[in-house]
């Protein structure tokens, strides 16, 4: 199962997390950093995706957030 397939799977029940996920993918994450992401409800999203849209790297990002 390839990492967007589990990540879908794990969020198909879960509307508010399936957004955020794909949110976190189309900002630029990879999927499984996303879902870990999405699953963090005290993470601000938009944080998360100003992260990246100004130039941070995604791993970079990651070590903020979590």
């Amino acid at each position: 199962m390839t990492p967007t397939a589990l990540a879908q799977r794990v969020t198909e029940d879960d509307p508010v997390r399936r957004w955020r996920l794909e949110e976190l993918m189309r900002a630029g994450y990879a999927p499984a950093d996303a879902l870990v992401l999405s699953g963090r409800e005290e993470i601000d999203l938009h944080l998360a995706v100003r992260l990246l849209a100004e130039g941070c790297r995604a791993e970079i990002a990651l070590r903020i957030l979590l």
